[in-house]
């Protein structure tokens, strides 16, 4: 493998932006190429069938063009597709987003008790739960299925009334009997970083929210220096591709980026 090839970075839309943000800040010196499959979007509704299929035309695309890597910054399709993935693309490292997500809450928590707000494809899966349970079996794991949460990000509703009544009507029941609440709050999801701050003002300062997006980000910069893929050059590039919908992406990207997409960076591509 090329180490100045670039890396791939797939997700069913936007929200694997939040997961790149974190990948170019920890490795400024690396190309990326992110799919975002906006045609097909969400994957969090679907059987875990069709992401598997879903999932793997968007790693095809990304490989037959060229990538020396693959970060999956779809926590649904983590879930649902990781290990069909790697058994696919023999050779090509492919990590997810649930491990690394998994590995920091339980070096986060302190009581054992920790919340998982994610997807319903990712909570109906059970993929942190036993990820969490594989490092700390005594761990009690509540899942929430917050979908709602995914639109609103997409649309930019992530500060608010609507935000903030969406987050009361997921957490509440959660964080109800302060004796039993979790002590670590995982967001399960790409989409719902930008949503942290409505997420907070329900579950108060003492809770640990854990974003994989930092802990994927350590993890591929470990698997680059071991397989001797790290990239010499100093200053990397982006590029995107999506399948449907350039100019919203372009516009409403940048909430989760951090940074402005323009229009001649993106590609729409078939899959």
């Amino acid at each position: 493998m090329n180490a100045a090839l670039p890396i791939g970075v797939f997700d069913s839309g936007i929200g694997g932006l939040t997961v790149l943000r974190e990948l170019t800040q920890r490795l400024p010196g690396e190309d990326f190429l992110y799919l975002g499959d906006t045609a097909r979007l969400p994957y969090g509704t679907k059987t875990a069938a069709t992401v598997e299929r879903y999932a793997q035309q968007a790693v095809y695309a990304l490989v037959r063009r060229g990538v020396k890597a693959v970060v999956v910054a779809c926590n649904t399709a983590s879930a649902a597709a990781l290990p069909a993935l790697a058994a696919g693309n023999p050779g090509m490292p492919i990590i997810g987003v649930i491990e690394p997500g998994a590995a920091a809450a339980v070096a986060a928590t302190r009581t054992g008790r920790i919340g998982v707000l994610a997807t319903e494809g990712t909570v109906r899966g059970g993929a942190y739960q036993r990820a969490i349970a594989r490092r700390m079996p005594a761990a009690v794991v509540t899942p929430v299925a917050a979908t709602l949460f995914v639109a609103l990000a997409e649309e930019g509703w992530t500060a608010g009334e609507v935000a903030a009544a969406a987050a009361r009507r997921y957490l509440h029941p959660l964080f109800a009997d302060a004796g039993a609440a979790p002590d670590v709050l995982v967001l399960g999801c790409t989409h719902f970083p930008p949503l942290a701050g409505a997420i907070r003002e329900v579950v108060g300062d003492a809770v640990r929210i854990v974003d994989s997006a930092l802990t994927t980000a350590a993890a591929l910069a470990a698997l680059l220096e071991e397989q001797a893929l790290a990239s010499s050059q100093l200053d990397g590039v982006c590029r995107f591709l999506v399948t449907d919908g350039e100019e919203r992406f372009a516009r409403v990207g940048p909430t989760f980026l951090g940074r402005a997409i323009t229009a001649d960076q993106i590609e729409r591509v078939n899959l």
